[in-house]
């Protein structure tokens, strides 16, 4: 993984201005796989040293969407997510390096299956989803548009 993708301003996952948010970076290989690494704080956690499933869950959504900005940047490449299912293997430690990753399984013009998972510094799975997105309705894409100058690399 050696490209880093766009960040938006407000996005829980991803926003670079969100005061609340985790502020991931997202790194891809230019095909069909991303990667981000995360340690979560304990205010995320749903019980004490475990990250709530919830953050969990828009860790995944987020990092198996953007395996589709892997193809580029631009938001041409929107999807939304239809279905998600999930998979908590074993508990996911706060204060932990994490690393999350997704791939995309297949692909059309206007949907596709991807899958994320979430990894510990050993390389254990500790959560995983299979999800389909879909490309939006022009008027979902096109509130976009006054974003647009803001979804960019941020230093």
């Amino acid at each position: 993984m050696h490209r880093r993708q766009p960040s938006s301003r407000h996005c829980f996952v991803c926003g670079v201005q969100n005061p609340f948010g985790l502020k991931l970076q997202f790194l891809d290989d230019g095909e069909s796989a991303v990667c981000a690494q995360v340690t979560v704080p304990d205010h995320y956690n749903g019980y004490p040293g475990v990250v709530h499933g919830g953050i969990i869950a828009a860790i995944l959504d987020e990092v198996s969407g953007r395996a589709l900005l892997a193809r580029g940047h631009d938001l041409t490449n929107l999807f939304v997510t239809l279905k998600m299912e999930i998979r908590y293997r074993q508990p996911t430690p706060t204060n932990t390096p994490l690393t999350a990753v997704g791939n995309i399984v297949k692909a059309s013009a206007a949907r596709a299956v991807v899958h994320g998972e979430i990894r510990l510094p050993d390389g254990a799975v500790t959560a995983e989803a299979d999800c389909v997105v879909a490309r939006p309705p022009e008027e979902f894409a096109e509130r976009w548009e006054p974003e647009r100058p803001y979804w960019k690399v941020y230093d």
